[in-house]
């Protein structure tokens, strides 16, 4: 019983983990838009985003029932294949938190889920029908159903505002973007956090502490409010950046509508108790905020990156939830394992990250990946031209430094007539 009461308290701690790191994983979904305009600043972003995710957490439980009777039958499940599903949604979403890639927290916890219960029982202990009704479909609509409503929003709103004085309404659409972020945070945890409650929910019920059906405890509710909202006030800087600035490149009167649509389309399927991914509606509709607007674009080789993500999702966090199950199968030392493994993998991925770190103060930089020196195109006829009735910088400056070293590597040209007088010296600026 001990040994059951110590697994069961490993398992709540690391559903809670993955609450965190869907929180900072997601935060793009809610504020990287509002970022991206200046709409607010990024630190105010994230702080109003995890106030309203942790509001949001208490509004409904319609989500968590579907996961924790709905995707896997509970008769029968094991304590460790939640573990094991918990372990490859937690790694996925580090691995794609750090290549800067939108994908779906919901998703890599669908992925663990099926697989450790295909490892532990079979494909009958997962419900197809469930699955493919409450998350396969979802998965495919919403980022068409919310991109399409936002272009057309935005082409609506560009429509109706193109008389008015463009500053003045550039203003208020950064109030209506607020909002329209405030409603998409809040959508957001009762969503998102919903999922967590249904893992630690399904947990209880493995371990005879709830009976079948149980809605989840209020501490529980609680507690993933309080981890999806911490997670969010961390910040996914990473993919924020991707969001606001490598899909597309949005106005106030783009993000508004982006935000806007992609609320709707969250809020309406939490309330049916779809359990569908916010990543993918908010990417979509930005994407569609983008097409929407008269000379916008979308950086399709951005979105390619996204849409593989995507479909690598399940599978890939399926494959190693049903290796971390294959592992805990073996008794005492293989949930050790697994643990050691989850540990040492987020702490490499974490080291990953610090090479080329991502945060607040140049999340919004327009130079963040351009370039070294040595790579830059070199310098063309009027570069030259301009370059050479420019005055010289202060001696000692790092501009004299540079320009120093420059001529030791490019050779002045000699004097094409010995009998030519001296150049006259320049004049003191």
């Amino acid at each position: 019983m001990e040994h059951i009461t110590l697994l069961l308290a490993i398992v709540v701690v690391t559903a809670l983990v993955f609450d965190f790191t869907n929180g900072f994983h997601d935060t793009a979904n809610a504020m990287a838009t509002t970022i991206s305009t200046g709409a607010l600043k990024p630190k105010t972003a994230v702080a109003m985003s995890a106030v309203l995710n942790l509001v949001g957490a208490f509004l409904s439980v319609e989500v968590a029932k579907t996961i924790s009777g709905g995707i896997i039958n509970e008769e029968g499940i094991r304590t460790e294949v939640i573990f094991a599903a918990l372990v490859g949604a937690i790694l996925w979403n580090l691995l794609t938190w750090l290549l800067g890639l939108p994908s779906s927290s919901s998703h890599a916890l669908f992925g663990g889920l099926i697989g450790a219960a295909v490892m532990s029982a079979g494909w009958s202990a997962v419900n197809g029908s469930t699955i493919v009704t409450k998350v396969l479909l979802p998965a495919v609509a919403a980022p068409i159903v919310a991109g399409l409503a936002a272009m057309v929003a935005t082409k609506l709103t560009y429509r109706i505002n193109a008389a008015p004085e463009a500053k003045a309404t550039a203003k208020g659409f950064r109030a209506g973007q607020i909002a329209s972020a405030g409603l998409v945070s809040l959508a957001h945890g009762t969503n998102d956090a919903q999922k967590t409650m249904g893992i630690i929910t399904l947990a209880l019920v493995a371990n005879g502490v709830l009976v079948p059906g149980s809605n989840p405890p209020v501490w529980v509710i609680a507690s993933a409010g309080v981890a999806i909202a911490l997670g969010t006030y961390l910040g996914g800087w990473r993919i924020i950046r991707t969001m606001g600035k490598g899909l597309t490149d949005l106005q106030p009167q783009q993000g508004f509508a982006a935000q806007t649509s992609a609320a709707t389309v969250i809020l309406a399927s939490s309330h049916l108790g779809f359990s569908l991914s916010t990543t993918q509606s908010c990417s979509g509709a930005v994407m569609g905020a983008g097409l929407g607007r008269k000379g916008g674009v979308v950086r399709w080789s951005t979105a390619t990156r996204m849409f593989a993500a995507w479909g690598l999702t399940l599978p890939a966090a399926g494959l190693v939830g049903a290796g971390a199950e294959f592992l805990t199968k073996q008794g005492d030392w293989g949930i050790v394992t697994v643990a050691v493994l989850l540990i040492a993998g987020s702490g490499v991925i974490w080291s990953l990250s610090r090479r080329k770190p991502v945060d607040q103060h140049n999340v919004t930089a327009d130079d963040l990946d351009a370039p070294a020196a040595a790579d830059a195109e070199p310098a063309g006829v009027v570069t030259t031209a301009i370059a050479a009735v420019t005055p010289p910088p202060p001696a000692g400056s790092v501009a004299a430094v540079k320009d120093e070293a420059l001529k030791t590597t490019i050779p002045s040209p000699g004097p094409t007539d010995p009998a030519a007088p001296p150049a006259a010296p320049a004049a003191a600026v």
